[in-house]
């Protein structure tokens, strides 16, 4: 059976990272954009990850541009967006596809495990995929539902 152990991404500082080093924590996996409608809701992500890390939840967010070219080309540069305009301290990662052909396999997974609306694909940035602690995939969100929305959901699996 397979889990969000099972994979790895590049970090957005170029290194390779294990997903299994997030075994035992609620993880929370949203794809990312920097110019979208939706990029206030880092500061809600930042939050909850504050709020919630010290009781086992990591957030983990993968930039995206497969949506209106609304990320930066450079992974320096959206590190440093994030950073600067958010204060995002939760792990991000490389630029990474989320649908198609060149879809990350992490991403593949998240989306046959929890199909959405029309289908399993991805329809835009902010889609949130809520795993639980053995890794399994109990959740997915639309870019429409704010983080804090999503607390309570993450409370239970805590």
């Amino acid at each position: 059976m397979t889990n969000l152990q099972d994979f790895e991404a590049r970090t957005i500082t170029g290194q390779d990272q294990r997903l299994a080093d997030y075994l035992g924590m609620v993880v929370l996996v949203v794809n990312t954009a920097s110019k979208c409608g939706f990029t206030p809701q880092f500061a809600g992500l930042e939050k909850l990850y504050e709020d919630l890390r010290d009781q086992g939840l990591v957030v983990l967010g993968f930039p995206c541009d497969q949506f209106a070219n609304q990320e930066f080309a450079d992974d320096t540069e959206i590190a440093e967006f994030c950073q600067l305009n958010y204060g995002v301290t939760f792990p991000m990662f490389a630029k990474v596809d989320v649908n198609g052909r060149g879809a990350h396999p992490l991403f593949t997974w998240l989306r046959s495990e929890a199909g959405g609306v029309l289908g399993d694909a991805v329809k835009w940035n902010f889609t949130k995929f809520l795993v639980d602690r053995e890794g399994r995939v109990v959740g997915r969100y639309a870019p429409t539902v704010p983080p804090e929305d999503i607390e309570a959901d993450i409370r239970a699996l805590l």
